[in-house]
């Protein structure tokens, strides 16, 4: 029988580390946390985005991807723009210097995938296991969208009381 709680630990060790080293080097390099390069690098793919679209590509919620946002606008990195489309939303740009940032850390980032992945597995594997890792993400979502539609769990996401009858803080 296969032992899922040893491929769910190496997972999350395997998530952690890559993270981490990654993000190590991005911070040494271009002083730019990897939360940051995640954001910055979809909006140089996806140019339009809107917060709620890369809350969607990350799986994160509306909140916590405006506070990221938030910061990058501080930071002269991007900045939000009227959507034309929909006066409820803003579309969020790169400037020129989080474009020439993004760009640069980009090397980097790739350079450090390359050593940490690239290098150590054949292209066969990368997109082997890149499908299977698809596969299992669809089929949770779709659990999650089930569990929800019945009502059964909450969402990804949102908070969940710790104490019955205390709101979530």
């Amino acid at each position: 029988m296969a032992d899922l709680k040893r491929l769910y630990r190496e997972l999350v060790s395997l998530e952690i580390e890559l993270w981490n080293g990654v993000e190590a080097r991005l911070r040494t390099e271009y002083d730019l946390p990897l939360t940051s390069f995640e954001v910055l690098h979809l909006l140089l793919t996806r140019p339009g985005s809107r917060i709620q679209d890369i809350a969607e590509a990350f799986s994160i919620t509306v909140g916590g991807t405006s506070k990221v946002v938030d910061r990058l606008e501080k930071a002269g990195l991007c900045e939000r723009r009227a959507n034309p489309d929909d006066r409820r939303s803003s579309i969020v740009e790169l400037t020129p210097e989080g474009r020439k940032l993004v760009e640069g850390a980009l090397k980097v980032f790739e350079d450090e995938l390359e050593l940490r992945i690239g290098s150590v597995i054949s292209e066969k594997s990368v997109r082997e296991v890149t499908s299977v890792l698809g596969t299992l993400r669809a089929a949770g979502r779709a659990l999650d969208a089930e569990r929800k539609a019945a009502g059964q769990t909450p969402v990804p996401g949102t908070r969940v009381s710790k104490r019955p009858g205390r709101p979530a803080s």
